[in-house]
Order: C-alpha cells, then sequence, then structure tokens
C-alpha cells in the first residue's frame, strides 16, 4: 500500500481502511500481556456529522463487500508511468550543469525526489500482485506518442544542447507539457474504469494532486523567465 500523504481519516492510533462503498476505520487492539489472545477486529462505521460513530456486530462486518481489487487498467496505469516519469527523471538529470536559474534548479530537484520516490512505489506495487516491472525506458524508448506529454527524440535533444537561459525557459516549458501529459493518464485510467482498488486510487490523485501544483510552480517560473 501507498503512503497517503494528504488525508487523515480519524484521530486516533488506527488503521483506516476502505471497505466496499463506506469508510470503515479498523481499530484492532491486542492484549496486554502479549501471552492473551489478540481482541477481535473492531469495525467502526463513522457517524452524520457531529455524532459518534457506531461498532459494527460481527454479523454485520460479515455482509459488508470486498474492497475492489486491482484490474488491468490499473496495471497499465502502473507500467506507463513509470516510463513517464524515468523521462522526467531524465529531464532533470540535465539541470545541474545546463541551468542558470536557481529557481529552476530548485524546482527539477523536487520533481526528482518526487518522482524517484513514486518510481519505487509504482515497481512495488507491481511487485506485490505478481505483474510485469518495466525497464524505465521500455515504454518510451523512441515512440514519444505512446503517452501523452512525452518529449520527441527531437526535443529531447534540443534540451540537451541548450545552455543557460535558453534551456531554463526549455526546461519549463518541455515540464510543463510533461505533467500535463501525467494529468491526462490519470484521465485515462479512470475513464477506462481503473482506480477503483483503494492503493491504486490513492496513488493516481496524489500523483494528480503534486503535479497539479508543480504545473502553477512551473507555470509562475516561465513567466519570469519571459519577462
Amino acid at each position: 500500500m501507498f503512503p497517503s500523504r494528504r488525508r487523515l481519516l480519524i484521530a486516533v492510533p488506527a488503521t483506516v481502511v476502505a471497505l466496499g462503498v463506506g469508510l470503515f476505520a479498523v481499530l484492532r487492539f491486542t492484549g496486554d500481556p502479549p501471552a492473551e489472545p489478540a481482541a477481535a477486529t473492531r469495525v467502526v462505521q463513522p457517524g452524520a456529522p457531529g455524532q459518534a460513530g457506531r461498532i459494527l456486530s460481527p454479523a454485520e462486518q460479515s455482509k459488508l463487500p470486498p474492497p475492489p481489487a486491482h484490474t488491468g487498467s490499473d496495471v497499465q496505469f502502473m507500467q506507463r508511468m513509470i516510463g513517464h516519469h524515468a523521462q522526467a527523471l531524465e529531464m532533470t538529470a540535465l539541470v545541474a550543469d545546463r541551468a542558470e536559474s536557481p529557481e529552476v534548479s530548485l524546482l527539477a530537484g523536487r520533481i526528482q525526489t518526487s518522482q524517484r520516490d513514486e518510481t519505487a512505489q509504482m515497481e512495488r506495487w507491481l511487485t506485490e500482485r505478481g505483474a510485469e516491472v518495466p525497464g524505465p525506458h521500455t515504454q518510451h524508448a523512441g515512440h514519444a506518442g505512446v503517452m501523452p506529454g512525452m518529449l520527441t527524440p527531437e526535443q529531447m535533444g534540443e534540451l540537451r544542447q541548450a545552455r543557460g537561459r535558453e534551456f531554463d525557459r526549455l526546461f519549463v516549458d518541455f515540464m510543463i507539457r510533461h505533467h500535463n501529459g501525467a494529468l491526462t493518464m490519470v484521465q485515462q485510467l479512470y475513464a477506462a474504469g481503473g482506480g477503483l482498488e483503494p492503493a491504486t486510487d490513492r496513488f493516481a490523485r496524489e500523483v494528480n494532486a503534486d503535479q497539479a501544483i508543480e504545473i502553477r510552480s512551473l507555470q509562475e517560473l516561465l513567466a519570469k523567465l519571459a519577462g
């Protein structure tokens, strides 16, 4: 499972999971001393705003639908997004000896850190589900049309040749396009019926939110570079 960075479902030391169409807090209490058997799982159904939650009986728990399983659309999304992130990391790797603006270097460093972390999460997700983990260049080398926002080999070559202010402008412009492509991929995931598995949904929403925030920062930076 991927850690959620934005949503706190209940402010108690509990394990929180999504079950079916409703959200329920699963509180696992262990006995003290350790020799005693662990207590039964308690499933708490949150109440209306301002109202206390209600502990479901074992009979009620047995009627809850299981969380949705992952689908082929989820697998394809993760596999393709690994390749998409790989190109973004190629772009950020060019910044150190080409960029002039400290702001470009700082933003590129943030993108590099977040996308490396997300790539590791996607690889772990695929491994845990017995799906193929693609090599970072499998998806995009020479095939810019495969995924939205991917740079063509010619555009990557142009970026490699640029230096200073010209590089800064190209990098920011291309990264905005690249990030917008990732947002499109998230939309395509849900349009294809994917994203129902809680872990996939959480990850896709976080990618969408993170890259939308970075797009706004990139757009502000591009306006400064054009001035």
